[in-house]
């Protein structure tokens, strides 16, 4: 038995050959639309999908499978300071639902996969990305791949070496929307105070890290720049990325994500931007952004989710679509 991640909306049952269930909502005509093409939808509605789940659970479902191509809350898989690490939480309220497999995309972090005591198949959309730029930019060779912050050289490195192209990294941006500053995990501020401290003690204070003006390392001008990413939510950090691009001398830019949040105004900000083209995968629906921002295109991955529920329902390997696949993909 599947349970897809749906938006709000009463869950809508489908039957297929060999006794497989598929669940998905109806009130989204997006969920409904890649839940035919049998992939689909995710989105942010957790507390359905637990209820689901733990609704199979107690109809004695003997396995549960949950596809959920963008996980919530990944980005919060690390602890900072005294904070807490939710997307543990939601693997643990996950599996005592009763999930018994999880099936998901492009993980920020792989080590998540670590919070679950399931077994998790964490799919890969790199090549659709990669078949997209090879496709549909003509001129991809004159082309680098770039990492808008070091975070993501590896990505980047890993799309360079497989479409033989070279590779530049973005250094010394503005904090972005994981730093302790901007996400309210270093307020209220520190201050040293003789009376917070026994006064026999003198601890060490690290000096606070200050990023360097911004250089790309790299060579761009008059080069087509690809930046790669994960997940493509607050834009702030591309736009920025593609001003430093146009002033290196690139002449187009793309960014390709494999998650397109696209919160808030997020299309609106690309239109007007210096970004030529941003493409992400329908792990969430977006028809919504593409209507307020042509640049915005979509690649289908439902074709590798419908593999992956085929191979686990009939019991084959998941191998075949692990191969080529390396630890930085």
């Amino acid at each position: 038995m599947f349970c897809v991640a749906p938006p709000e909306s009463e869950a809508k049952m489908n039957i297929t050959k060999g006794g497989l269930v598929l669940f998905s909502a109806n009130s989204n005509s997006s969920c409904m639309e890649l839940s035919k093409k049998i992939a689909e939808d995710v989105n942010t509605t957790i507390m359905e999908l637990l209820i689901m789940v733990y609704a199979c659970k107690t109809s004695c479902a003997k396995s549960i499978i949950g596809v959920v191509p963008y996980f919530p809350y990944s980005k919060q898989c690390k602890m900072r300071k005294r904070g807490s690490i939710v997307s543990k939480l939601l693997a643990s309220m996950m599996c005592k639902a009763g999930l018994t497999h999880l099936i998901t995309m492009d993980l920020h972090q792989k080590e998540i996969q670590g919070f679950f005591n399931i077994p998790v198949d964490n799919l890969r959309a790199s090549p659709f990305l990669l078949q997209y730029i090879q496709e549909e930019i003509p001129d991809y060779r004159n082309a680098v791949i770039v990492a808008k912050s070091p975070a993501s050289a590896k990505r980047a490195q890993s799309f360079a070496e497989r479409l033989r192209l070279g590779i530049a990294v973005i250094h010394g941006e503005a904090q972005d929307a994981e730093s302790d500053l901007v996400d309210g995990r270093h307020s209220p501020p520190m201050v040293r105070s003789a009376a917070a401290i026994h006064p026999s003690l003198e601890i060490p204070m690290l000096i606070p890290k200050e990023k360097p003006p911004i250089t790309v390392v790299g060579d761009v001008g008059g080069r087509i720049a690809i930046i790669v990413d994960d997940i493509i939510d607050d834009v702030d950090s591309f736009l920025a990325a593609a001003e430093t691009l146009k002033e290196r001398g690139a002449y187009k830019i793309f960014v390709m994500a494999t998650h397109g949040l696209l919160s808030s105004d997020a299309p609106l900000l690309i239109e007007e931007s210096a970004i030529d083209e941003v493409v992400v995968t329908n792990t969430i629906p977006h028809e919504i952004q593409k209507l307020q921002c042509p640049k915005i295109k979509t690649v289908d991955i439902s074709m590798t989710l419908s593999e992956a529920i085929r191979r686990i329902h009939n019991g084959e390997s998941m191998s075949y679509l692990f191969r080529n696949i390396g630890l930085d993909d």
